[in-house]
């Protein structure tokens, strides 16, 4: 049975595990382009509407994107889930256009709202747009991490990295998301190399870890005592090439 209760912003879920999706009403997320910071957005917007909740995915990776969100309109729509992105409507086209759709999740509190964020300084400029809106209302930004990727294999890039998103975008990290992974050749090792990593990293800034990304044939077998939840997730965003095998 799952419970739903909300103040202060926030939307706690209570489940048979315990409080989950626990952020403000408005969750950002970003990271390092191939990061899998969009397979961790769909995965959690998908999750929220499973609990519940009246849910909307912003997809504001527009400039040079790696994977896109708004591929998985047909599956959001399914869901009863909103899908808010560029004004202009196709996949096979990058043009950095924003729908004046956005500013619906702000003025309708309604919404439980998860942002997909470009993946580096430039793509976060997007979400500097809004920064106004934000300034007024909490929000959670949360940065997705993984020690595979070259700027972001280091406690110094991470951190260095994390701090040009958070230039670009106006808006400060509030958590950092563990998502260590090397697609089908992930391991146990990876993903306890890349919590390291995040722990480090989220000391050297001040803040938590909050997840811990996995594929589900992972999420039994970690240690007890890493900090944050372990977030278990499907596999949604596949090259082309995957879809054909």
């Amino acid at each position: 049975m799952t419970s739903v209760l909300v103040f202060d912003s926030k939307v706690l879920i209570l489940d048979k595990d315990g409080f989950m999706f626990n952020e403000k009403r408005i969750r950002i997320i970003t990271g390092h382009y191939g990061s899998g910071k969009t397979e961790f957005a769909v995965n959690y917007t998908l999750g929220l509407a499973d609990k519940g909740v009246k849910t909307a995915i912003v997809d504001l990776d527009i400039v040079n994107p790696y994977f896109r969100s708004r591929e998985l309109e047909p599956v959001f729509n399914e869901k009863g889930i909103r899908v808010i992105s560029s004004s202009i409507k196709g996949l096979a086209g990058d043009l950095p256009a924003l729908s004046p759709e956005v500013y619906t999740v702000f003025h309708d509190k309604s919404y439980q709202a998860v942002f997909d964020v470009g993946g580096d300084k430039v793509g976060a400029t997007a979400l500097g747009r809004y920064h106004e809106y934000l300034d007024n209302e909490p929000y959670d930004m949360l940065f997705v991490l993984n020690a595979n990727r070259r700027q972001t294999k280091d406690v110094e890039g991470a951190v260095k990295y994390l701090k040009s998103i958070e230039e670009g975008s106006r808006q400060k990290v509030t958590a950092l998301v563990n998502n260590t992974h090397l697609c089908g050749e992930t391991t146990i090792d990876d993903i306890i190399r890349g919590q390291e990593l995040c722990e480090k990293a989220a000391k050297e800034l001040g803040i938590p870890v909050k997840y811990i990304v996995v594929e589900k044939r992972f999420a039994d077998m970690l240690p007890k005592e890493m900090e944050g939840e372990v977030f278990p997730i499907d596999i949604y965003m596949k090259r082309p090439w995957e879809d054909e095998a």
